[in-house]
């Protein structure tokens, strides 16, 4: 075993089980502070790089008609992370 503050790694366990173990090191470590900012943050940097994505996808990618759609979404995914943006500090 690996052990890392409250994470511990079994080397023959499941996914499930290691997924569970990090989600309590980010519960119940005192360093690390998750407020509603912070995940409004977090919330905003996961929906921009999706939206590069999906724009890179519709503009490298799919050539077709897809690539307008996958552009387009990758779009609304940058005005959520806008409203996410505008969001914190005011929730």
């Amino acid at each position: 075993m690996i052990y890392y503050r409250y994470l511990y790694i079994r080397i023959w366990s499941s996914r499930v089980f290691f997924i569970w173990n990090i989600t309590l090191f980010f519960t119940f470590n005192k360093y690390i502070m998750m407020n509603k900012n912070t995940v409004l943050a977090w919330a905003t940097f996961i929906m921009i790089f999706v939206g590069c994505a999906l724009i890179a996808l519709g503009a490298f990618k799919y050539e077709e008609v897809a690539g307008w759609g996958f552009a387009s979404v990758g779009f609304g995914f940058f005005a959520i992370a806008w409203v996410f943006n505008a969001l914190k500090g005011r929730v």
